[in-house]
């Protein structure tokens, strides 16, 4: 039997072995690498080639949000599946348009992983239930409007990876050299955030972050005390 290769990405490392005990027990599934961050699971997707890949949402240095974007955008024919402790209508929406196959919301995740993995692999979508209603809600609410609701402005991936970074704490100098680019254009970035979001502070931007998932409340330089 061929087996589906997954990778799984989770910052927390007993939440990557329990996964991969869970997994590894099923017969038609083989774990093919595990990453600590964002970063390493698009370097590692690029490098192995999985068919599935398990991301959790929070994770350091890039979220799961602009991991996905960046795997589909580079490996498109991977399945990503969201794993998440936080299931926002907006942010399940975002990740979605980036091209996710699947979002669950761990809690859950141990009764529906197994099924989700089988379905993104046969290239069928697959929501934890709670999510799955509030989809169709919305559906139904955005056909009664006579359609969706006006799109706000959206970050771009550089911006999003800038935000996620100031939340953490890295001042300029270091995004810099984190990204490759430029101080100024860090600061250009950051500046394009800040009026996109309408927020003008970094425990605005930290605040935000948090709320949305983006980062977790441990890597945020205010909950650290971070200046």
């Amino acid at each position: 039997m061929k087996k589906i290769t997954v990778l799984l990405a989770d910052d927390h490392m007993v939440v990557r072995q329990g996964l991969r005990a869970l997994l590894e027990a099923e017969p038609d599934i083989r774990v093919v690498g595990e990453a600590e961050n964002g970063r390493q699971a698009v370097q590692l997707t690029k490098r192995l080639q999985p068919q599935v890949v398990v991301l959790d949402m929070a994770m350091p240095l890039l979220n799961g949000l602009e991991a996905t974007r960046q795997i589909m955008r580079d490996i498109p024919n991977t399945k990503v599946l969201i794993l998440s402790s936080y299931s926002d209508d907006e942010y399940v929406q975002e990740v979605i348009e980036q091209g996710a196959i699947g979002y669950l919301v761990k809690q859950t995740a141990a009764n529906d992983l197994l099924q989700a993995i089988r379905h993104a692999h046969q290239g069928k979508a697959f929501f934890s239930p709670s999510i799955a209603k509030r989809l169709v809600d919305q559906g139904r609410e955005a056909f009664a409007r006579g359609g969706p609701k006006k799109p706000r402005r959206r970050l771009t991936s550089r911006e999003a990876e800038v935000l996620q970074l100031i939340a953490e704490g890295q001042p300029n100098k270091q995004i810099a050299a984190e990204l490759a680019i430029s101080i100024k254009t860090v600061e250009k970035h950051r500046q394009q955030v800040m009026n996109k979001l309408n927020i003008h502070d970094v425990a605005g931007l930290t605040r935000h972050a948090i709320a949305k998932g983006i980062i977790e409340r441990g890597l945020a330089a205010a909950e650290r005390g971070s200046p």
